[in-house]
């Protein structure tokens, strides 16, 4: 771990901070407004990885990592409305998803990073968010896992509801993770740009 890494460290850092706050807040009917900040993650690992290769990508994405489990236990022991802000199975969902998404897009970025410039951002955040979104949303709401803890009654994310609110039926946990996605796919896409601008400026030839 070098000097040149810590803005890295410490972007990653604030962007797990800023997300865990902010999906306590929601932002219309099937979002949070950590939706919007938590792709930002992807961003920050590519560039990593483009500049100073997969292993320091690998460092960032864990200290992220770690950063997300301390919110998780600070959040378990705050107290909301229904109980505590941070459940097991959102601890679990959103530690597992984080890691196993992040260190799948590292992979990705390096088999691909040879290619045109925007192929490995763009095929990593997209497979990475797609695992992501998956992950999370499966195991902190299925109520086919609920027996990772059964006390927390999430009968309500089961309820069947159109999905978005016009498509087939399907649990409400679906819907949020279709809103999700889309917002992660989408903002993948606007990342390019900012991926693109900030890799060549700290590229070695500049």
């Amino acid at each position: 771990m070098t000097r040149a890494h810590l803005p890295g460290i410490l972007a990653m850092a604030a962007i797990v901070v800023a997300s865990n706050i902010l999906v306590q807040f929601l932002y219309g009917q099937w979002l949070t407004w950590g939706a919007f900040t938590y792709p930002l993650a992807f961003l920050v690992t590519d560039v990593m990885n483009r500049v100073y290769g997969a292993a320091a990508a690998r460092r960032v994405v864990l200290v992220g990592f770690v950063v997300g489990l301390i919110c998780s236990l600070i959040g378990t022991q705050i107290m909301g409305e229904f109980g505590p802000l941070v459940t097991l199975r959102i601890a679990l969902g959103s530690g597992i998803a984080f890691l196993t998404a992040q260190l799948l897009d590292v992979a990705i970025f390096s088999a691909l990073r040879e290619g045109r410039w925007w192929r490995a951002p763009l095929a990593s955040t997209l497979i990475g968010s797609t695992i992501d979104t998956a992950l999370f949303f499966t195991i902190a709401f299925s109520a086919s896992l609920v027996f990772l803890e059964p006390a927390n009654d999430v009968s309500w994310a089961g309820e069947v509801l159109p999905i978005l609110g016009f498509g087939p039926a399907a649990p409400l946990w679906v819907s949020l993770a279709v809103a999700d996605w889309g917002v992660k796919l989408s903002l993948a896409l606007l990342a390019l740009i900012p991926f693109r601008v900030i890799t060549a400026r700290l590229s070695p030839a500049h």
